[in-house]
Parts: structure tokens; sequence; C-alpha cells
């Protein structure tokens, strides 16, 4: 195939990126954003894009799956799971598949998928429904949550007038679902839609296998549709000319924590983790740790932080991962141990209470970290907690308790001199102080708000 996937000639939009880091909001998925200073419409984005090149034939389809693949794109859901693989494995499914686009966004630290269904919309479901055709599905299902009224109207309003105009073989639904945290996981998904509660189901077997109406069911974040879309128009050639080999394309994250303009950016796949912080503005004081991946990420000393590219590979040998893209600065005022709490105990509430990790381990552990940020913490408090936390992972009905486990065993490597003062002087003045972290004010879901 050619390195554009239109008419045979190579293509590229205006302010692509290859040069430096990229501008406010990025010039890729919100170049129009970045060109207009407004969301893009239907008029907008034909006027920008042209028509969306939808697979029309079997041939036309495994060319598609093929560019994905060579340009190297990866789910920007957390998982990092390559696209090209997921879309080839639905492809092969017996029976006719499904595609879900999940915009739930439930990490609350989060803001990128909201971002860019304001901004590029059309994107998103160009992605989406070249993604069905691409794996010979006949129903799309955009799922987000009930909170964002607003946004499932207006997209609601756009697919109708992409309908009008013909633009799109397969229907896409969209859905509001209950907004907790563990809703969004791919499983929830499912489950809600087969008319069931929005809790993460057992595996196997997985969605590509039996997913929706039990039939193979492609589950990918929003974003990774929108790059789908945009790597359907110019080629993975143009989508490796940002990035690095290994890590290719641009991604949006969520830096937010203290910097001078937190917000939703957009930036090369592998940079130094200092230089997209310097995405925002850089620190606004002095920085004593980053949390890398949200409430399932990972915390990382600042100095070890700033120097690691941003980029699954080298994430991993911290320990650590770019998640869905979210990046806090906690600043060295902070107490460590305070924000970690306060995510434990919402993640706590949060569980779908369907194991016993769930409903006795990981309250039980946010429990010991709240006594050694706000109470009286003793040596024995620390052997219970540390033992506590060992037992989460691996065992949980999902990976609910995995995420969680991880963040805690983090936190308590990190904030090691913290849990020494907090053991031998008690809580330090700063773990009384506002919080950093946007950790939601809420109570366990009852039975019926999962549904």
């Amino acid at each position: 195939m050619t390195d554009a996937m239109t008419d045979g000639r190579t293509t590229r939009p205006a302010g692509d990126g290859r040069d430096g880091m990229l501008g406010p909001y990025g010039s890729r998925l919100l170049h129009g954003w970045y060109a207009t200073g407004g969301p893009a419409d239907l008029n907008e984005h034909l006027r920008r894009y042209g028509p969306p090149p939808f697979p029309r034939t079997a041939d036309t389809a495994g060319r598609l799956v093929r560019a994905v693949e060579d340009a190297g794109l990866t789910g920007r859901g957390g998982a990092a799971f390559p696209t090209g693989r997921k879309l080839r494995t639905v492809a092969a499914g017996r029976g006719t598949a499904v595609v879900v686009a999940n915009g739930m966004e439930s990490e609350p630290a989060s803001r990128k998928d909201e971002t860019l269904l304001d901004l590029a919309p059309h994107l998103v479901l160009d992605g989406a429904v070249m993604a069905a055709a691409a794996v010979g599905a006949d129903a799309v299902h955009l799922c987000l949550p009930r909170t964002r009224q607003d946004q499932a109207r207006a997209l609601r309003d756009a697919v109708e007038e992409r309908q009008r105009l013909g633009l799109g073989p397969v229907p896409v639904l969209v859905h509001e679902l209950p907004h907790h945290y563990v809703s969004s996981e791919e499983t929830s998904l499912v489950r809600w839609l087969n008319g069931g509660d929005a809790r993460p189901l057992a595996t196997p077997p997985r969605p590509f296998e039996k997913g929706v109406g039990r039939r193979p069911t492609l589950i990918d974040n929003v974003e990774t549709l929108a790059h789908l879309a945009l790597i359907a128009r110019y080629g993975p050639g143009w989508f490796r000319g940002a990035g690095r080999p290994d890590a290719a394309g641009t991604t949006l994250v969520t830096l937010s924590g203290a910097l001078r303009t937190p917000g939703v950016y957009e930036v090369p796949m592998g940079r130094p983790l200092g230089e997209v912080l310097y995405a925002a503005g850089g620190p606004a004081e002095p920085l004593g740790s980053v949390l890398l991946g949200g409430f399932f990420g990972s915390w990382l000393p600042v100095e070890q932080a700033l120097r690691v590219p941003f980029a699954k590979q080298d994430l991993a040998s911290l320990g650590a991962g770019p998640g869905a893209g979210v990046i806090v600065a906690l600043p060295a005022r902070a107490c460590g141990l305070a924000e970690a709490a306060r995510v434990l105990g919402y993640l706590a509430e949060q569980s779908a209470r369907q194991c016993g990790p769930c409903r006795l381990g990981l309250p039980a552990v946010a429990a010991d970290f709240g006594d050694l940020a706000w109470g009286r913490p003793t040596p024995e408090l620390m052997r219970r907690l540390e033992g506590r936390a060992g037992l989460l992972a691996g065992r949980g009905a999902c990976r609910h308790p995995d995420g969680a486990s991880r963040f805690a065993a983090t936190a308590l490597r990190v904030f090691a001199d913290d849990v020494g003062h907090h053991l031998s002087l008690g809580p330090c003045a700063a773990a009384g102080h506002e919080p950093v972290l946007p950790v939601p004010d809420t109570s366990a879901p009852d039975e019926r708000e999962w549904r």
C-alpha cells in the first residue's frame, strides 16, 4: 500500500509535529482545535480531512489492518496492547463482530478522552466505523459515563448528522453507563451491553472471543480509534514520524499537580518525562515525586521520573507504565502517605465487591494506610500493612486489587522517609493539608447503581 490510504498520493496534515514538542493540545489528533481554537463540527472535519476512507472490500480491510500493524499503534486506554493484533484477532473470529469504543474514562485524574470527544468527535467516529469495517462488524457501541450527559447528547447529534450524509457503513449507538471506577474495564462494558451490571466479569472467555451478544468484540479506547482514523488517511510512515521506532506516534496526556499550566496535551511517545512536564509549563514549585498512570499507577521519585522516557518499555523497567496517560506532579511540600491513603480509600469504596480481595483485603489496606497517614502508626501496623498489600495482587476476580496493590507498594517505597517520620514522630503537618490528587468524595455504590 502507499503511505496514505486515500487515492494513492502521500498526504500529510499541516503541523504534524515532526519537529520538537507539539504545541498546545498538539497538532495531530487535535490539530483542528490548534488551528481554529474551537471544536470541529462535521463540516469543518470534512473540509480538513475529506470523506473517511472506509474499507469497502476484504482487500481494503486487510490493507487497513496491515497499516495499523506497520504503524505500531498501541492502545491508549491503559494496557498498550498492539492495536493491529487486536483487529486481526477479532476479524478472524467466528461470527459477525461488534466494536465497542470505550470513552468511559473512570480514572479521576484523566481528562484526555473527554477532551478528545469534545474537540474532535468525528475523528473518533471515523476510527470506530473504520475499525468496524476492518473486522467485519455490523454495529459500533460508544460507551460514555452518565455524568457527561451533554457530551452524550452532542455525540448522538453528530451520529445522526453523519447518517443523514451516508457516512459510515454500520450504525453507531451511544450509551451512558454507570460511572464507577471499575465500570470502564472492558468486561464491565460487555456485561452491561449484554443486559447485566457494569461490573467486571471473570475471564476467560475474553471479549475478542465471546463479548457483546457472545460475538467476537473489539474494544478500543476512543483515542486509539482516533489515531486509527489518521493512520488510514496518512499511512504508517506518517504516524511513525513522531515518537521513536519502538514507541511510535503521539499520545494524549493529562498533566496535573504542581505544574504551571495543567491540562490535556499531545506529546510524542518516548520523550523524557521531564520534557513532557514542560508541555504544561514545567513545575510551578519544587517536586517530590511523580504519579504515572493514575490511581492504578506507580509512584516514582522525581529524580528518577524526570529522566525516564515516556514509553512502555522504559517505564516497565521501573515497575511503572504509561497507563491512560495520567501524570501527576506531586510537590515536595505534600505528604505522599496522605495522598495515597485518600486514593486507597476511594478504590476500596469503588470495588465491585465480587471477591475476597475487594470485599475484605482492599478495605483493610486502606484502613491501615489511613492509620499510617493520620493515626498513631506502630511497627506492627507496618508489618500488617505490607503483608496485606502483598496478598491483593493476582487473587481478585478482576484486576482492581492488582492496581491497588501496585499503587500501595510503590507509595510505601517512594515515601519511605515519610513512613519513618510518621512512625517516630506521628503525622506530619502536611498530612492535614489540602489534597493534590483529585480524589472524588463518594461512597460505595448500592446494587441499583451498577445498572
